[in-house]
């Protein structure tokens, strides 16, 4: 009986599934942002350096493999901001789809929004979209954005509607940047946002959205954002925008948010 020249494994199968898996996985993760674009070089560069092994041309594989060497520590470097973006995306993917973990055995949850701060919340975005004042309303989670509200103004104040409303004025020196709320309070105000780098973003959306998007990227926040051009309420999620959003639809979103 003639044997196979290649013995296929049960192991074999399954490391090259896992790979597929991991691959499919970082895929949707980096698709669309800029981070995807460098990893897709450094995979057409291992590829290139895999098929000189396999044909053992010498003198370019040691320049390909010392090129690895001194490369990744040059990369790390020069793309540090994209690789830290990239490794929040994976922590906020697996926080998002957890159930159990030592993170919630060793910490608790940030208090939710009261109802009081819920209504005065969304009347505001009601009064700002009826005058067409831009805002963007960053609301926490388990995470308490302490670096991004080193970034703003420091109030820790009470949420009010007036308070909002006058935050965002556009004569007010405190409108420009995002309104971040954590537990229960009004935290910081004027604060810078990482603006998303996705190319899949419509170009009729301005800063403020991308900038929302973007902080719902790298956070478990959740972003409200009022149109200064149309006066529309979007909210943004887990790298997602939902746009046009009524009142009511925003009120039953925030009261589903404190009961989880």
């Amino acid at each position: 009986m003639t044997e196979l020249f290649i013995h296929i494994k049960f192991l074999d199968v399954l490391d090259i599934l896992f790979v597929s898996f991991l691959f499919y996985e970082l895929y949707s993760l980096v698709r669309g942002t800029v981070t995807f674009s460098i990893f897709l070089g450094i995979f057409m560069v291992f590829v290139v350096w895999v098929v000189v092994r396999a044909l053992k041309m010498e003198l370019l594989g040691s320049i390909l493999s010392n090129l690895f060497g001194v490369g990744m520590i040059a990369l790390i470097v020069v793309f540090q901001q994209e690789i830290r973006r990239f490794l929040l995306m994976l922590g906020n993917s697996y926080r998002n789809n957890k159930k159990i973990s030592l993170e919630s055995l060793f910490s608790g949850n940030f208090r939710n929004i009261s109802p009081v701060g819920i209504k005065s919340i969304v009347d505001a975005c009601i009064q700002m979209s009826k005058t067409r004042t831009g805002a963007l309303i960053v609301i926490s989670r388990e995470n308490e954005l302490k670096e991004y509200v080193r970034t703003g103004e420091f109030v820790d104040a009470e949420i009010r509607t007036d308070l909002i409303a006058s935050i965002f004025f556009k004569n007010s020196p405190l409108h420009d940047g995002a309104c971040i709320v954590v537990s229960n309070r009004i935290q910081a105000v004027r604060c810078i946002l990482p603006v998303s780098s996705s190319q899949e973003i419509s170009p009729s959306l301005g800063l403020r959205h991308r900038a929302a998007i973007g902080m719902s990227e790298v956070t478990d926040a959740f972003i409200i954002v009022v149109s200064e051009e149309t006066g529309k309420i979007s909210i943004a999620e887990n790298g997602q925008l939902i746009e046009n959003v009524s009142p009511d639809e925003l009120f039953r979103v925030l009261q589903t948010e404190q009961k989880n």
